[in-house]
């Protein structure tokens, strides 16, 4: 029983001078559910329970004490005569917290039923929430009552909007929020160089940080981190390479997430050196980063030292993850491990409880299909507990291209089928089935099967090549020249052509 200390006479004027101190002074102690509670019980029998702020504080204490109670929380509420808003906003923030953020909404809800006027600090966390369900009708909706409260001026609550929009991938709004805002912070251009990168707007979120540097705001390592990732999928080692500098120019500490989007970006282009050396200099390392290290030792052929890497992550007290075993298994497709691979697949999950994904079946039909092993690929991808899907169809009819021209086993004939069944509108199936047709001598199935590809007016997309040439990206199609010096692109291949074969007689 928690019991209120009587203060003495010359301290009636401190801190303990009052019954709601005192309640304010244990409830900054309290720890547990149980003291609360006696305390709450303090307050109510004291004729305390009225009191606003500390009705708020024992909401606070309910939603974001490691001992939260949402249940209580609402209890609170519902039986208060006079709620403040700043108490609703403690139940919306503890819900944008939890695993039920959706309840948020619900908060923001049976706050406007009961008449509380949101402010500022409301809206932050209730778009948060709302870009954790996702729920685009609520967020558009707590959009329409900032403006009508006036508070779309205000730089949180817009930072949190363009958060909101980016992760609903209403990448526009988000863009129009963002150049919208009269005022900004680093944590505004996070917000929509983020926003662009999640949703694919590569080119346009390095657009973004360049403004950035512009405008005179200096990066930080969340800035640092979201750009290194769109430069690991652009395959833009030059601007990862500036990056880096900027970096070391900063003085920015290498923490682990930083240096695990360095490895990344360095290994996703190629440059695994620069990867292994910043791998190698890690103080600290998490599983992203050893999977970073070992998926690109393997995607670039360097099977045995991402084989190699894998026991030392273990011996570094290091579980692996989903991405660790799919660098494995990758590892293992390129070594032509078959053993292995099936080894590596079943202790995913009955050692580490990883169950595996469609990636992770259809690296070991890539194990399979490589070694030549169509028949046992095949009777794999069967065996699957779900559909396979076109990705997996198309390595095994590849494979069967390669080891089984003639498809004398017949597995190249069911895959096809099942191909053109799964993705019946895709034009690459149609040429790739077409070929299969015509290099296992059926050539009139081929021609029908172009025959309907010309009726339906479906076109494989032409094949793209990339160039990077002073930390810029060159495309280039098949069978359409925009660039307007292609002659004399042309007319250099066509010399460096006639070098090599020089060089080879």
């Amino acid at each position: 029983m928690v019991r209120l200390p009587i203060p003495p006479a010359k301290a009636c004027n401190s801190n303990f001078g009052s019954k709601k101190h005192q309640c304010l002074f244990l409830l900054n102690l309290c720890l547990s559910f149980k003291p609360f509670s006696q305390i709450h019980a303090q307050i109510q029998l004291s004729g305390l329970h009225r009191d606003p702020y500390l009705l708020t504080q024992l909401i606070r204490f309910c939603a974001l004490s490691p001992a939260k109670n949402f249940t209580y929380a609402q209890t609170l509420l519902h039986h208060s005569h006079a709620s403040p808003p700043s108490s609703w906003n403690f139940l919306i923030r503890g819900y944008a917290s939890s695993d039920s953020p959706r309840e948020a909404i619900w908060a923001f809800r049976a706050m406007l039923r009961r008449g509380v006027r949101p402010n500022k600090l409301t809206f932050p966390f209730l778009l948060k929430s709302c870009a954790m369900v996702p729920a685009l009708k609520e967020g558009r909706q707590a959009h329409g009552y900032v403006f009508k409260l006036g508070l779309d001026c205000d730089l949180y609550v817009q930072n949190n909007l363009v958060h909101f929009y980016g992760d609903c991938k209403k990448i526009k709004d988000a863009v129009k929020v963002f150049d919208g805002m009269s005022e900004r912070s680093v944590v505004s251009w996070n917000a929509v160089v983020t926003a662009c990168v999640d949703n694919l707007r590569l080119s346009d979120g390095i657009v973004y940080f360049v403004k950035m540097r512009e405008c005179r705001f200096e990066p930080d390592e969340t800035t640092m981190v979201v750009v290194l990732n769109a430069c690991s999928e652009l395959g833009n080692l030059s601007l990862g390479r500036g990056v880096h500098s900027y970096v070391i120019a900063r003085g920015l500490v290498l923490n682990c997430q930083l240096g695990t989007a360095l490895v990344d970006m360095y290994a996703k282009s190629g440059a695994l050196g620069y990867a292994r050396l910043v791998f190698d200099r890690m103080e600290g390392r998490n599983v992203w980063t050893w999977s970073a290290m070992i998926l690109g030792l393997a995607q670039h052929g360097f099977a045995k030292e991402a084989l190699e890497l894998f026991p030392k992550m273990l011996n570094s007290s290091i579980c692996p993850n989903y991405v660790t075993f799919l660098g494995v298994l990758c590892a293992c497709s390129h070594a032509g491990l078959v053993d292995d691979g099936y080894r590596y697949f079943h202790d995913m999950e009955h050692v580490y409880g990883i169950t595996p994904m469609m990636i992770h079946y259809g690296a070991m039909v890539d194990i399979l299909g490589r070694s030549g092993r169509l028949m046992e690929a095949y009777r794999f991808m069967k065996s699957m507990p779900f559909e396979p899907d076109p990705i997996i169809c198309r390595t095994l009819l590849s494979a069967c291209s390669t080891h089984d021209v003639n498809d004398e086993l017949g597995v190249g004939n069911k895959v096809r089928e099942k191909l053109l069944e799964l993705e019946p509108s895709r034009s690459g199936n149609f040429v790739m089935v077409a070929n299969f047709l015509t290099e296992t001598g059926m050539w009139d199935q081929a021609a029908n099967l172009r025959k309907v590809m010309k009726e339906k007016r479906m076109k494989k997309r032409a094949g793209e090549s990339s160039v990077e040439l002073g930390g810029s990206i060159h495309k280039f199609f098949s069978g359409y020249d925009s660039q307007s010096d292609y002659e004399d692109i042309y007319r250099i291949l066509d010399i460096l052509s006639l070098h090599m074969k020089l060089v080879d007689t």
